[in-house]
């Protein structure tokens, strides 16, 4: 039997059960996922966008499934505490694949902090919204649920077509027009084995995320396990960014080594946009991340920063597409890896300026350090342009340390060790400077510090796991 075969014996024989644990929103685009899954199956090595990791062998084993929609026992408000001092946010949870709403029945953080929120502003369960919309989001200029599966198109993505068959569910933000929020919202992504279940436990997680005309919104998604198992996570994130919008959205991801992740964001950006899309992979198993970034609207302008420090034989792919379809757009994009042991790293960065797209401006870099012999790093930046009127440039280094900064810190007295370490949080923290939002920026700097000095390999603080 191919690995394909099980997820689809899977689906036909609990397609009931997904759909009754799902909205009709969802459903709508479940079958023509499923067929779609069928054709395409799992990309393997030959297709381009996937040549640097092998797919199909993560989806082998015989993972347990989320299907009967497990509840955690334990409330993660008071269990899980965020160690950002100074972060001013509004605190959501996501357990495993699903929204955490608190115990029914009676008041909860969730309620506390949805007061906060603006009003006609929504965070949420996609099933609460879609099924029961809420009576204080106004009529939208976009139709919401129109925009599930929009353009995270199943025709052209196995994972993408195998999540959107198993969602059931899955978090929805929605901002409407000219709202500025003023606190960022903080979603923390707890992966949390069933009781009962040994064996490797796979999720699906969604995410929905739309900006009207005007809106700014700031989202801080942070994945953290709460057990040392065997999780294989599927992430698809589509983001609608409407006209004169801005979204920040920052991504951190501190798992551990037996976690596997595979997440594909979809961001669509209209006339005068803004989005800063920032990916920090601090500890992890297997990272597989993938971004489509389209600009619709003339006078857009996007940041891409990627930042990922990897050791012993952790594996980190980044591979992005940013497809310039109209003119006058600008995009910035800078990733950065510092790799050890035997890791591996890859970046495949390709920018897209479409026949028309005149005026566009486009600055691509890619930076690598590998500290040992062992570790291996894939570069591959591409320009494809159509257009004659650009301003384009496209860069790639791989290296060691500077020969000539180690000897200049030795001679005044600087350990060989504490040398490597101080250069190398100098090369990591260009990416970690471009973020905004100061605590976090303050936070992460400590963060990049402990986890090169090796330090950072296991939450504090955290009760969901005793």
């Amino acid at each position: 039997m191919n690995i394909e075969q099980q997820y689809i014996d899977v689906f036909e024989q609990a397609r009931n059960m997904i759909c009754q644990h799902s909205s009709d929103v969802m459903n709508a685009v479940r079958d023509a996922a499923f067929e779609d899954f069928k054709r395409l199956g799992f990309p393997t090595k030959k297709v381009e966008r996937y040549k640097y990791t092998d797919i199909p062998s993560l989806f082998a084993p015989d993972y347990g499934l989320n299907l009967n929609r497990f509840k955690i026992p334990v409330d993660p408000y008071e269990a899980f505490k965020c160690d950002v001092p100074n972060l001013s946010t509004l605190l959501y949870f996501m357990v495993n694949d699903a929204f955490y709403n608190g115990p029914q029945g009676s008041e909860n953080m969730v309620a506390k902090e949805r007061r906060k929120l603006p009003e006609g502003v929504f965070i949420g369960s996609m099933q609460e919204f879609f099924s029961h919309p809420t009576s204080n989001v106004p009529r939208s200029t976009f139709h919401v649920p129109s925009l599930y599966g929009k353009i995270a198109k199943t025709c052209d993505d196995g994972v993408t077509a195998l999540n959107t068959m198993l969602a059931q569910d899955g978090l929805l933000v929605y901002v409407p027009k000219n709202v500025k929020m003023d606190h960022a919202v903080q979603v923390i992504n707890v992966l949390k084995s069933p009781q009962g279940l040994d064996g490797p436990f796979m999720l699906n997680r969604r995410v929905l995320i739309v900006l009207e005309e005007g809106a700014e919104a700031r989202l801080l998604f942070c994945d953290h396990a709460a057990d040392d198992k065997d999780f294989l996570t599927t992430q698809v994130i589509e983001a609608y960014v409407g006209d004169n919008a801005s979204l920040e959205l920052y991504c951190l991801e501190e798992t551990h080594a037996k976690n596997k992740r595979i997440s594909n964001v979809y961001i669509e950006q209209q006339r005068d946009s803004r989005v800063s899309h920032n990916i920090i992979t601090l500890h992890n198993g297997l990272t597989r991340n993938k971004l489509d970034l389209t600009f619709k609207g003339e006078g857009a302008e996007c940041w891409c920063n990627g930042a990922v420090i990897a050791d012993k034989s952790q594996h980190v792919d980044n591979n992005t597409l940013i497809d310039h379809q109209v003119p006058h757009c600008t995009s910035h994009e800078l990733y950065k890896y510092v790799l050890d042991d035997n890791a591996v790293g890859a970046f495949a960065g390709r920018v897209l300026v479409r026949e028309g797209a005149q005026k566009t401006v486009s600055e691509e870099r890619n930076q690598n350090l590998c500290a040992t012999k062992e570790a291996r790093m894939y570069t591959q930046p591409v320009l494809e342009i159509y257009a004659d009127d650009v301003k384009c440039s496209h860069g790639s280094t791989v290296g060691q340390l500077n020969d000539a900064a180690m000897f200049y810190m030795r001679q005044r007295g600087v350990s060989e060790k504490e040398a490597r370490h101080l250069l190398q949080s100098a090369f990591i923290n260009e990416v970690v400077n471009e973020i905004t939002l100061e605590p976090l920026r303050d936070r992460l700097r400590y963060l990049v510090d402990k986890r090169l000095r090796g330090e950072l390999n296991k939450c504090k603080g955290c009760k969901l796991c005793r």
